[in-house]
């Protein structure tokens, strides 16, 4: 047992003084106190043989001449204790129960040390003489445990994947076509690259890349680097080391690296990732190990990245916003999602799936959509792509009191059709579709006097698919 310094910095040399006097006082004191107040009392010396027991102790263990058990092995007494392990290690037992013929005691073994800190004995305190005493507090014990074991588990189910490749609705050529690539990609180790617009579903696809892979029982842990100030980015994902900085966690805190290792680290709008991070990430996934903040310890870790983006990486790369070596170690695999607009054969698949899933979500009967529905959908741009398609049709089942989605009903949440300009010729319609995008963001843009918020409600857009369609398009 160790005790404090005696004085602070700031104390007074009578302070002091008193304080030291009161040091010793307690010292001297402090086996009396203990000795009174529990139900026995032993001391050994540094080979284990008793040299003190206190007037309780010889009588709950039945010894008829208390005196000749001083200098015997204290096993030859108490033929359960472990009070030799103590003074051999120099370790304390904090709370153990002992077992003494059918009896059964709560005890507390402790160390003694001179002023170098040599073990030179030890000292056991009965704290309890009955086990069942105990009952309440190795109960709540126990709740704690299965407490943090149910939590344990909970986050583990919250990490892994939900989706798989049969999570993906569609039978058109283009559909097929990627979770084909997607299956080849989960047989490999490699990073894997999904480039595609907002709202096409990448972090789905992510998702079950994960669970067609051999590591489908590890975490999957997905990162929005658009939605993570910078400034704690590096934490995010590399955790703090203890007490790192002013209102950081004592015990420290694991980044996104550590709780994917195994299994799966989705790093979803990897094009908005800052350049110092975009440095110790592609050492991390050079060397396979980080450091966290504050640290100077290298951690190992076995992650496998799965990145996606709605930029063009390569022209950010050209732009130097993008580091060329980051891309090239990234773009080992890449998937990419086609937009909606390429793949309007899965609009009647899709609509099914989606409206058996939102009418089970806001408790309406099941419900079906007319063809002439979907053929007003089938003439929809969906600049939003999926996401879209979803909040049309739970909006129209918002405004709908019939078993079925008619034309009106989307038309009541659907702006209309605006006449396409005529494309120039020789164009594929890859090109005419980008060609009509560009000079309907340009007209919008000059209507609202460069006000990108004004021009992207007057498209029927978000702010941010505009600021990419800008940058995709060559406007910025």
């Amino acid at each position: 047992m160790s005790l404090p310094s005696a004085a602070t910095p700031s104390a007074t040399p009578l302070q002091a003084g008193e304080a030291r006097q009161l040091l010793k006082v307690a010292t001297e004191s402090l086996l009396g106190h203990f000795a009174e107040i529990c139900e026995g009392a032993v001391i050994v010396d540094r080979q284990a043989r008793i040299v003190w027991m206190n007037e309780r102790y010889p009588k709950r263990l039945g010894v008829a001449d208390p005196a000749a058990a001083i200098g015997q092995p204290v096993e030859s007494i108490l033929p359960n204790s472990l009070m030799r392990e103590v003074v051999d290690t120099g370790r304390p037992i904090m709370l153990d129960i002992m077992d003494f013929g059918e009896e059964s005691f709560v005890v507390v073994r402790l160390p003694l040390r001179d002023k170098s800190g040599t073990v030179i004995g030890g000292i056991g305190l009965m704290l309890l003489d009955d086990a069942r005493s105990l009952a309440p507090l190795v109960s709540r014990f126990n709740r704690l445990k299965l407490d943090y074991a149910d939590s344990q588990r909970r986050l583990a189910e919250a990490r892994r994947a939900k989706y798989t490749l049969s999570s993906i609705i569609g039978a058109s050529e283009a559909c097929v076509a990627y979770k084909q690539q997607a299956r080849r990609a989960a047989r490999t180790r490699a990073p894997v690259l999904i480039l595609g617009e907002t709202g096409t579903g990448k972090e789905l696809l992510a998702q079950a890349i994960h669970n067609a892979s051999l590591r489908a029982d590890k975490p999957f842990v997905a990162v929005n680097l658009a939605a993570i100030p910078e400034t704690l980015l590096e934490s995010e994902f590399f955790g703090t080391a203890p007490g790192a900085f002013t209102g950081a966690e004592r015990k420290g805190r694991e980044g996104k690296f550590k709780l994917a290792d195994g299994g799966t680290l989705f790093l979803d709008e990897i094009g908005d990732m800052c350049a110092a991070l975009q440095a110790k990430l592609l050492r991390v996934l050079q060397e396979g190990e980080f450091e966290a903040l504050g640290s100077n310890r290298l951690v190992p870790v076995d992650v496998r990245i799965v990145a996606a983006t709605s930029r063009d990486l390569q022209a950010e790369v050209e732009a130097g916003r993008f580091r060329a070596d980051l891309y090239y170690r990234l773009n080992v695999v890449t998937l990419s999602m086609p937009p909606l607009r390429e793949r309007l054969a899965d609009l009647p698949l899709l609509c099914e799936h989606m409206l058996e899933a939102l009418c089970r979500k806001l408790g309406l009967p099941p419900r079906d959509i007319a063809a002439e529905a979907l053929q007003r959908l089938h003439r929809h741009h969906w600049p939003g792509n999926i996401r879209e398609l979803q909040n049309v049709l739970e909006r129209a089942l918002m405004m709908s009191d019939g078993e079925l989605l008619t034309a009106a009903d989307i038309d009541a949440v659907l702006p209309a059709a605006k006449p396409a300009a005529p494309a120039p010729a020789g164009l594929t319609l890859a090109e005419a579709i980008a060609e009509a995008e560009r000079s309907s963001i340009r007209k919008a843009l000059a209507a609202c006097g460069g006000n990108k918020a004004r021009a992207a409600a007057e498209l029927g857009i978000s702010r941010t698919s505009l600021y990419e369609k800008i940058a995709l398009l060559g406007l910025g």
